[in-house]
């Protein structure tokens, strides 16, 4: 089925890399105009060129509300209209609530909570002016770490947590306004993405395969296709009736 997203623009943040720099390209396939925006310019201006003339580029620092203003500003200037948002951008942090400094925990929160909550804000108040017969939608990623905790995730758990109820309020905000909006929050597990580069230069990549996949009843890692074409889905107007809702894409970790 061709062409879920046509007519559809969306804008990404975290786009130049991981699950952001795949919904990019299987959204732009699906027929959707697509924003790329992410604080690593030069990463992020290549993921555009590669996607093409359906994708542009825009910086954009998740944590400024200026910047947030732009963004928006820049997609609409260039595409005409914005319906899609998603807030992919995020960084993590393996630390107990014992170890970890107060700069570090609210830099967590302010990159993986507050940039949604200012995406969710600005995304709100220029989606709703764009809907017509063609839904909103706004996508959080939050994390399978928003629902189950761990003991050295305190201040990603907190932030991704916070991601999971902001997206439920966001999305009885819009319902209750009548604005056609959807909002949900998407739960992965350890997908093969740069944000477990960390592990990977640890262990090596295939014994850092083994390690986490151990951990997730499937086997394996997930791969960034097996989360975009959830997200391609939560974009398109198949899941007009869908809001508040949290898809977790966790191979089994929260069926144990």
């Amino acid at each position: 089925m061709a062409g879920r997203l046509n007519g559809k623009v969306a804008l990404i943040t975290g786009g130049a890399s991981g699950l952001g720099e795949c919904a990019g390209q299987l959204m732009a396939r699906e027929g959707a105009k697509v924003m790329i925006a992410d604080i690593a310019e030069e990463r992020g201006r290549a993921v555009a060129a590669k996607i093409g003339a359906a994708a542009d580029f825009v910086k954009l620092d998740v944590t400024s509300e200026d910047q947030w203003k732009a963004a928006i500003a820049a997609t609409v200037a260039k595409f005409g209209a914005l319906h899609v948002l998603l807030n992919s951008a995020g960084i993590g942090l393996s630390k107990t609530v014992e170890d970890i400094e107060l700069e570090e925990w609210r830099k967590v929160h302010a990159i993986d909570l507050d940039g949604v909550f200012l995406g969710c804000k600005h995304g709100v108040k220029e989606i709703k002016k764009h809907t017509g017969t063609l839904g909103g939608s706004i996508i959080n990623i939050s994390s399978i770490s928003g629902i189950i905790a761990g003991a050295n995730m305190a201040a990603y758990n907190s932030a991704k947590a916070g991601v999971r109820l902001l997206s439920k309020s966001v999305a009885l905000h819009c319902a209750k306004s009548g604005y056609n909006i959807r909002c949900n929050s998407v739960h992965p597990t350890f997908i093969d993405t740069p944000i477990l580069d960390k592990y990977r230069d640890r262990f090596g990549n295939e014994l850092m395969q083994q390690k986490l996949g151990r951990q997730v009843p499937i086997g394996r890692l997930g791969k960034p296709e097996e989360v975009g074409w959830a997200l391609v889905f939560l974009a398109s107007d198949e899941s007009a009736f869908m809001t508040g809702s949290e898809v977790v894409i966790d191979g089994g970790i929260s069926a144990m």
